[in-house]
């Protein structure tokens, strides 16, 4: 009996870690019978049609953590859709960390979009190709966000890094606790090729499926402000995981390079036109 109290009180002061039940664990947001929860809350696919699009969140916010994801995009021709998959508060200050694929005509690749918010300020993107076909089989996409940078992994390859440069005056998201979102929906007026090619109804509906949901976060309580890894924000920070304190080695920043050599399509610390008053201070630092 002592040594199962002692596990509890173990359990209970480290981060969540654990494989979402998606009828435990998530809300369909909107989309009524769109979102279907299937085989035992293992699997929730999301469809879009000329009505409505569809899409959930977690019940639990996290404040910091690692949070994976596999998905399976819409096949075919899914011009003009976004799937996503992304961290997010609320309110007009909010922060936000967005996996986004945008699709496109049938045999041309997807988009993978990539941002950051903080207090209500993107302007963060990156964009990729992706060396698979997404919506063949089921790719697992990840982010892990500590206070000192957040990492985009795809299979466990990472995409980019986004450090923590507040010291030079560049805002961080850290202080506001975020659900995990998902969401399938039309965007045919900016999505593929800048809204030249324009969704096709008669493919609808059009699915996106998630399975796999795990997360190994600090589980933020607003009702009592404090986190599961700690009493505080500050707190929250403090317990020995590995997520927590991750950077990349020299492996992973070779992957990285490979991938941003031969994948990345977009960088807004390359876009001069679009930033003509100057680009943003932590352009100016290694992303690696």
């Amino acid at each position: 009996m002592l040594l199962h109290l002692s596990i509890l009180a173990l359990l209970l002061l480290c981060p969540a870690a654990w494989a979402e039940n998606f009828y435990q664990d998530a809300t369909v947001t909107f989309g009524d019978q769109r979102a279907q929860i299937q085989d035992g809350g293992r699997v929730l696919a999301l469809s879009l049609d000329k009505i409505s699009g569809s899409g959930f969140q977690s019940k639990n916010e996290y404040l910091f953590g690692r949070f994976d994801m596999q998905l399976k995009l819409v096949p075919g021709n899914s011009a003009g859709t976004v799937t996503t998959f992304y961290l997010s508060s609320q309110g007009a200050g909010h922060d936000e960390i967005d996996f986004e694929f945008l699709g496109n005509s049938s045999g041309q690749p997807y988009t993978v979009h990539t941002n950051v918010y903080s207090q209500g300020k993107g302007n963060k993107e990156q964009q990729f190709r992706l060396w698979f076909d997404p919506s063949s089989s089921f790719h697992t996409y990840s982010i892990v966000w500590n206070s000192q940078r957040i990492i985009f992994l795809v299979d466990n390859i990472p995409i980019r890094v986004y450090n923590n440069d507040e010291a030079i005056g560049v805002p961080f998201p850290k202080n506001q606790a975020m659900r995990v979102y998902a969401s399938l929906w039309n965007a045919d007026d900016w999505a593929t090729q800048g809204g030249r090619v324009k969704t096709d109804w008669s493919m609808a509906p059009f699915t996106a499926s998630y399975r796999n949901f795990n997360t190994n976060a600090c589980v933020w309580s607003a009702a009592s402000s404090t986190s599961s890894c700690g009493g505080s924000k500050t707190d929250s920070v403090n317990n020995a995981q590995t997520w927590q304190t991750q950077q990349l080695n020299a492996n992973e920043r070779n992957r990285l390079r490979w991938v941003q050599q031969k994948y990345m399509i977009y960088n807004y610390c390359a876009d001069a036109k679009r930033f003509s008053q100057g680009f943003s201070p932590e352009c100016k630092r290694s992303r690696f």
